[in-house]
């Protein structure tokens, strides 16, 4: 009697959580406030990038270039680490593309006497309401949501916005309803950099050439992979990492009570962790832990600085047009530490800002 196949390990589940979950959040950022701010958000008027309750201004230029120098480096080290993982598991190309897949199919089951020109219909309605939202998704990193809507209804959203949301959604109905998988597979300048930083440390996914033997020839790798390639014959430049081809190994093998013969490793040799202790992933780690902690640092310790303008008592108001009168402050302004003076006179003028 033989015993019954136990159910495969996949991964497909857990990347699909994962997808959503970064999808939601990527949403969600923008509408959560902290001190009356969104949590991220660059006021373009202002020059100002709202973080986590803290205003950057962007002419505070060294705390900028700590930022910008800190997120190069982590896109170094992560792509160094994990390669095209970034494309199978959490790009939004790949997210959309398996969404507007996914809808392709559940239309084709749920219509499937329609008229193609009305599912053809759909889908591209689909598509381009997928666009609106990414475009907004864009917008509102810049306007906050909440000003967004309300400018949206009263119809003052201004021709810069519009130009932006129009342009954008285009651009992103453009793809997903005519390039997609195009774009991962032939344009994406993000596969082609990471082609040249790959090492022995870099995750990849491959197929086992010593146990080619056991390989039913079933293709169904083939089959499974969004990108048309066949993993069997080696580390190819497509490959986005995104483990299908190992389910649909996995799911074949597993009635034989076998192991799949796709996995994941760190580096085509397959060092183990060993293979993270090489000197160029220790020297962009060990650089991107001071840049940050360099960021983070500056941040924190920034001191607000009370910029105080005094009226001398002897001059007095001047009276303008429509019952407004002006003040003359003197001598020349005054710039106190974190413990702010007060004027001896009656008149103060205070105004706080953090430096």
């Amino acid at each position: 009697m033989s015993t019954p196949a136990r159910a495969p390990r996949l991964l497909g589940p857990w990347r699909r959580s994962f997808q959503w979950l970064l999808s939601l959040a990527v949403l969600v950022v923008p509408f959560v406030r902290i001190g009356g701010e969104s949590l991220l958000r660059l006021d373009v008027p202002t020059l100002t990038l709202h973080a986590a309750g803290r205003a950057l201004p962007i002419d505070a230029l060294s705390q900028v270039l700590l930022l910008g120098l800190s997120l190069v480096l982590l896109f170094l080290l992560v792509t160094l680490v994990l390669g095209r993982a970034w494309c199978g598991w959490a790009c939004p190309q790949t997210t959309l593309s398996d969404l507007l897949e996914w809808c392709e199919a559940r239309l084709a089951r749920a219509l499937p006497q329609a008229h193609s020109l009305f599912r053809s219909g759909a889908f591209h309605l689909l598509c381009l309401a997928l666009a609106l939202l990414v475009a907004a998704n864009l917008v509102w990193y810049f306007v906050a949501p909440y000003d967004f809507f309300a400018r949206l209804m009263e119809g003052r959203l201004g021709w810069a916005v519009g130009a932006v949301l129009a342009v954008v959604a285009s651009c992103v109905y453009i793809d997903l309803a005519f390039v997609r998988r195009l774009l991962c597979r032939e344009l994406c300048p993000y596969g082609r950099l990471q082609s040249a930083l790959v090492d022995a440390a870099t995750l990849s996914l491959r197929f086992d050439p010593t146990s080619a033997e056991r390989c039913k020839r079933c293709a169904a790798c083939v089959r499974a992979c969004p990108m048309g390639i066949d993993i069997r014959q080696g580390e190819q430049i497509e490959c986005i990492n995104c483990a299908r081809c190992l389910d649909a190994c996995r799911k074949v093998m597993a009635p034989r009570h076998q192991p799949g013969l796709i996995r994941y490793t760190l580096g085509l040799e397959n060092r183990g962790l060993a293979a993270l202790l090489n000197p160029r992933l220790l020297l962009v780690g060990a650089a991107w832990l001071a840049v940050s902690a360099a960021f983070i640092g500056t941040l924190v310790l920034r001191t607000p600085v009370t910029l105080e303008l005094s009226r001398p008592a002897a001059v007095a108001a001047r009276p303008l047009d429509d019952q407004v009168s002006a003040n003359f402050f003197g001598p020349w302004p005054r710039i106190a530490g974190p413990a702010p003076w007060i004027c001896p006179c009656g008149h103060a003028f205070r105004a706080e800002a953090t430096w």
